[in-house]
């Protein structure tokens, strides 16, 4: 506890970074608190080190716990609207595209599997397609190839 008070600036810029590192790597920024308090205390130790506030304890916890309320009261509704923005679009495939011949009839009704890149992938598609057609993949769900005759 001695090394913490004789070295405070130092103590709360590490203390504030591993805060930041906590909320940002093991909880996925999903939230805030650790984030404001990290912030506030990564602050709070540049004021130190400046000189702004003094150099004691309690005017440390002080400037924390403000710096945090401010910091809060500030970053809540961008931060808050920053995780609402989900992009819902389907993710373009690499598989999307890839062109072969069937071996089986493949209906609305009959799907069979097409071993491609060591997974076995169930064939679904709207038309009435035979043995022997070129089809491509035109969309890749989990396990399933969505197929059109070209």
């Amino acid at each position: 506890m001695g090394w913490v008070l004789n070295n405070l600036t130092e103590s709360l810029l590490i203390l504030g970074i591993v805060l930041l590192a906590i909320e940002i790597v093991v909880l996925g920024f999903s939230s805030f608190v650790l984030f404001f308090v990290g912030c506030a205390a990564v602050a709070t130790s540049g004021l130190l080190y400046v000189g702004i506030i003094p150099d004691t304890m309690l005017a440390a916890m002080f400037s924390t716990g403000i710096l945090t309320a401010l910091s809060a009261f500030l970053l809540w509704k961008p931060l808050k609207s920053m995780q609402t923005n989900v992009d819902t679009s389907k993710v373009k495939s690499d598989l999307v595209g890839h062109r072969f011949i069937l071996v089986e009839d493949v209906t609305p009704k009959l799907t069979p599997k097409y071993h491609y890149s060591g997974i076995n992938w169930k064939l679904i598609t709207t038309d009435n397609l035979v043995a022997g057609t070129r089809v491509e993949v035109i969309q890749v769900d989990v396990g399933k190839f969505h197929i059109k005759a070209i």
